[in-house]
């Protein structure tokens, strides 16, 4: 790339950045700290930053942190520098959007001839949608480490379109260690197209491979991901009920017709691309490597219908994420440019999907959630997060009771808002238990010992505390127990 050509980039960058962190945010229902998944990341960070925090959900909060660096790389981060961890959330989402619209002005300068195609590609990159049957969406609402991976990821698809593949593999390898199955599969689709671009490479690569394979079986024999081998048991299983898109074989059709049709959408694409001699270097090869995920996604196929459990916690219905992505790039080139490449066509083009993109987040923000707030960068001054900062004040170790629904009742968990153990917490705690049968058990006898919560007795509360050891309940109710504070309507009580 020239200076010239490079100046003209980082200048529609700057014009687009801000927009495209807007839209995307829109269309994701607002940024909102402590939502959803980061029930899982934000108390392995919280402990890695005060080691006294969750002695009792120790075990179940390292059964997924134990999978990635991201609390041991941002924890000593955080308490080095003393910035609170939700400024450190926005931060991190603010960049993994930024990555994502570095790479999407990349991958449009690669293959693309109009830069209206371009600003077509990024105003379509924040039309967030959820992938069919995967358990993620191309976009969230708050920061993920899957997010940030697919970012960085992405941005080694157009190190590979270069061929710069010591800075693609450097990439992937970032990426691996925010979120790993994210970037095994880009590894995979990105492996697959340099065998197939570069020949002089092939002998590297299948001595690369081997290495992985190897470092692989050490892994799953005596390493980070021992114990992964084994069929996952009825019990273990019923615990995953509710999480049908971990079993593709139970998907109804309407799920495989969508996930199949990624496949010829881009191969008829790459085919009218190809026959007007439209191709850049490396393209065809991109388009192999991630085509070849779906025989990867088949061929986890029988290790799920076996039950093994890797095959489950892989979760390798999120390959379609990628083919997804190459999906949108393609069709935004055949709607804005086509075989004519005229710059009135990809202009219009562009923005009708950025009208599309506003009209849609507006309509989310304001009609779909008309009480959030664009931007919820800590934890509401509300009812829920007064009694959260009282429980910040409480004794570190100790336990908690309420509604095993609470995070979605609320927004966000008494684990990461009032940073103390909770007795359960139903759908995060099932979604962890994946990783861990004993973590899965854990919650499943919690759910059942707690009951109904809307009927939950004092009489009751106090026998789960003399059973459980737990200090305190959070709930709306009115109850023959100490008051320890309350706002509104949401009360403190003490157990014991």
């Amino acid at each position: 790339m020239s200076r010239s050509d490079r100046d003209s980039s980082l200048g529609l960058l700057a014009a687009c950045l801000l927009p495209f962190i807007i839209l995307a945010t829109a269309n994701s229902a607002g940024y909102r700290f402590g939502a959803s998944d980061q029930a899982f990341y934000a108390p392995a960070i919280l402990k890695r930053i005060d080691p006294t925090l969750y002695p009792r959900d120790s075990e179940l909060i390292s059964s997924q942190a134990r999978l990635t660096l991201v609390d041991e790389v941002l924890g000593p981060v955080v308490r080095a520098t003393g910035i609170p961890l939700s400024t450190a959330f926005v931060v991190l989402q603010l960049t993994a959007l930024s990555l994502l619209a570095l790479a999407a002005l990349r991958i449009g300068g690669a293959l693309y001839r109009t830069r209206w195609a371009t600003v077509a590609l990024m105003a379509a990159l924040t039309l967030r949608h959820a992938i069919t049957k995967s358990g993620t969406n191309t976009l969230e609402g708050y920061f993920h480490p899957r997010q940030l991976s697919f970012a960085i990821a992405a941005l080694a698809v157009v190190s590979f379109l270069r061929g710069r593949y010591g800075v693609m593999c450097a990439l992937v390898a970032v990426a691996g260690a925010l979120h790993p199955t994210t970037a095994l599969w880009f590894a995979i689709w990105l492996v697959v197209a340099t065998f197939v671009s570069e020949p002089r490479l092939r002998i590297a690569i299948a001595a690369g491979v081997a290495a992985a394979g190897v470092a692989g079986v050490w892994a799953l024999l005596a390493g980070p991901l021992a114990g992964r081998l084994v069929r996952m048991d009825a019990v273990w299983l019923e615990t995953l009920a509710a999480k049908d898109y971990l079993f593709p074989l139970d998907w109804p059709a309407s799920a495989w017709l969508v996930n199949l049709a990624y496949a010829p959408i881009i191969m008829w694409i790459y085919r009218r691309r190809r026959d007007a001699g439209l191709l850049v270097p490396r393209e065809g090869a991109l388009v192999v490597g991630c085509v070849s995920l779906v025989l990867v996604f088949a061929a986890t196929l029988p290790f799920n219908a076996a039950r093994l459990a890797l095959a489950i916690q892989l979760q390798p219905s999120r390959i379609f994420w990628m083919l997804d992505f190459l999906a949108v790039i393609y069709v935004v080139w055949a709607a804005a440019e086509g075989l004519t490449a005229d710059a009135r066509r990809a202009r219009m083009v562009a923005l009708a999907i950025v009208v599309l993109a506003t009209v849609r987040g507006t309509y989310i923000m304001f009609v779909e959630f008309p009480d959030r707030r664009v931007a919820q960068v800590r934890i509401n001054d509300d009812d829920w997060g007064r009694a959260m900062a009282w429980a910040r004040g409480s004794r570190a170790g100790s336990g908690w009771l309420a509604d095993p629904g609470h995070a979605v009742r609320y927004g966000t968990s008494v684990r990461i808002a009032g940073e103390r153990d909770v007795f359960v917490e139903a759908i995060k705690d099932g979604a962890v238990g994946m990783y861990d049968r004993s973590v899965a058990l854990r919650t499943r006898e919690r759910v059942e010992a707690l009951g109904d919560f809307t009927t939950l007795t004092s009489e009751r509360a106090r026998a789960l505390s003399s059973q459980y050891d737990l200090d305190y309940l959070v709930s709306e109710r009115a109850l023959d127990l100490p008051l320890e504070f309350s706002s509104g309507a949401v009360k403190i009580y003490r157990l014991q």
